[in-house]
């Protein structure tokens, strides 16, 4: 039965965006993962495991919104299955913060593939919430992944010159 509050919601972008919800919930399964990889005995990064857990709310949360956008739009929400994550165990800090680098670069690319779909069908409702709200989240995390890797690796070449000289 359809909706009838949906008005010009076309069923790619309604099937985009669920897509797009499963998308986010698998990123949320993924830094669930490595919350709890670093919050392990033998690991125990517990920085690390409260980052990725933050990592997961937020992705949830976005989900959450989509899901939201989805029924104010008429549309209906098909949840997928979540796949697994692809691995499970994360090696060091550095190989989860790349993989998680990697993952945003996926969910954003997915985004904007979204945003595009909108634009083509002149959706300007789904396309100002990925503006406004997911994506511009998403700028941040990008470029802040970046930064903190960088860091990682110069605070470890530092050592191990430091090291090596005294």
């Amino acid at each position: 039965m359809s909706s009838q509050i949906r008005q010009n919601f076309h069923q790619d972008c309604e099937a985009a965006v669920n897509r797009q919800i499963n998308l986010e919930l698998y990123a949320s399964y993924v830094y669930l993962s490595m919350a709890y990889y670093f919050d392990r005995d033998d690991k125990f990064l517990p920085n690390f495991a409260k980052f990725f857990r933050t990592q997961s709310k937020e992705e949830h949360e976005h989900a959450e919104k989509l899901m939201s956008l989805q029924n104010k739009r008429g549309g209906r929400i098909f949840l997928q299955d979540i796949k697994k994550p692809d691995r499970d165990e994360w090696g060091s800090s550095v190989e989860a913060l790349e993989c998680a680098l990697q993952l945003e670069k996926s969910v954003n690319q997915s985004l904007l593939d979204l945003q595009k779909l909108a634009t083509e069908h002149n959706d300007p409702h789904v396309s100002s919430l990925l503006r406004v709200s997911v994506h511009r989240i998403r700028l941040r995390h990008i470029p802040a992944l970046s930064k903190t890797i960088l860091c990682h690796f110069t605070q470890l070449w530092n050592s191990c010159i430091y090291q090596h000289f005294n």
